[in-house]
């Protein structure tokens, strides 16, 4: 799943007025503005600017080459600094083109164990992913529900090389929209050769509880239980959500060949969001991270046939984050 996929999905805000199609034009424009609003609250990659420093405590890994197991070694270092950039191109009251851009850096210290020998040898890289996207939104009914359609076309690559094109295609219908609960429903198509399946259902479900807490689960993405304090001011959330690491690698056999590293990532922990000069949002995130596998692949093939492929540890992480935010929702709510 890519970054554009958590923005196409981040639909759900289309569920916070009614449940019927409305009637005015002017409807139609706060309904649009509901959305923006709402995806920006939800994921930080759908707001105006973003930045954000993630650190991971060491940790050892299995590894295996193409089916062969060979020794272990240990991460010392797993740094990433990301920014993103939302920008509204043209806004319409049914529809609205947007582009999205992004940089990410991963930086690695891997201990290795050389081959035949007991001796450890110490790996350190630098690793740039760069990505810009061109997004249409447009709001329609069907069935007489709210239904969101997206379509997005991705460029990525590296410091060194243009890489890929990919397209988007989401469509999600809002089911329930009442005070209290929210649920949303659809799909999403990725036209990616890398990826790891072209079909994701979308799912979304919302409550609040009269404690204060509420339920806040989008599938496949994320799990929370969220409560807002310090006056609305902020806003504590505990569960689990999917992030992701993906980027190109040169000269792995000394030949032109080029490589995809990807990994995907369960973090699970507390996460703390704080409103600051009305339009800035601190964000703290800690808890454990939980890596299923990380695989390098050719380009030209996908996911399910690596050439390499490591199973990480369970290891502590830290993210911390500021956005500009002139949307948010945490006092308004």
């Amino acid at each position: 799943m890519t970054v554009l996929g958590i923005l196409v999905m981040s639909t759900k805000g289309f569920s916070q007025v009614t449940d019927s199609i409305p009637k005015k034009a002017d409807d139609s424009l706060s309904i649009r503005k509901r959305v923006v609003a709402f995806a920006a609250d939800k994921f930080a990659i759908a707001r105006p600017l973003n930045f954000e420093f993630s650190n991971t405590a060491p940790y050892h890994y299995k590894s295996k080459n193409e089916g062969n197991i060979l020794p272990g070694g240990r991460l010392t270092r797993f740094q990433q600094t990301k920014l993103s950039a939302n920008i509204d191109l043209i806004k319409r009251k049914t529809w609205l083109l947007s582009t999205t851009l992004g940089y990410k850096s991963t930086s690695t210290a891997t201990e290795v164990v050389q081959t035949g020998t007991t001796a450890q040898t110490t790996l350190e890289n630098d690793y740039y992913y760069l990505f810009s996207s061109l997004n249409l939104t447009y709001f329609s009914s069907l069935f007489g529900k709210r239904v969101i359609y997206n379509s997005s076309l991705v460029v990525d690559g590296s410091d060194k090389h243009f890489e890929r094109i990919k397209g988007l295609f989401a469509g999600v219908m809002v089911l329930k929209a009442n005070q209290k609960t929210k649920m949303t429903a659809g799909f999403m198509v990725n036209i990616d050769p890398g990826a790891l399946t072209p079909f994701i259902p979308i799912f979304s479900y919302e409550h609040k509880f009269n404690n204060g807490l509420i339920a806040d689960i989008f599938l496949p993405r994320s799990i929370q239980l969220r409560k807002f304090v310090f006056n609305r001011n902020g806003r504590v959330s505990l569960g689990t959500e999917m992030d992701g690491t993906s980027f190109y690698l040169y000269n792995l056999d000394g030949t032109a060949q080029k490589y995809e590293y990807r990994q995907l990532d369960i973090n699970s922990g507390l996460t703390y969001e704080h409103v600051i000069a009305k339009h800035f949002m601190l964000t703290a995130k800690s808890g454990v991270k939980a890596t299923p596998a990380g695989r390098i692949f050719k380009k030209e093939e996908t996911f399910q046939d690596p050439v390499y492929q490591i199973t990480p540890d369970p290891a502590f992480y830290f993210n911390i984050g500021i956005s500009f935010n002139p949307f948010s929702l945490l006092r308004k709510n």
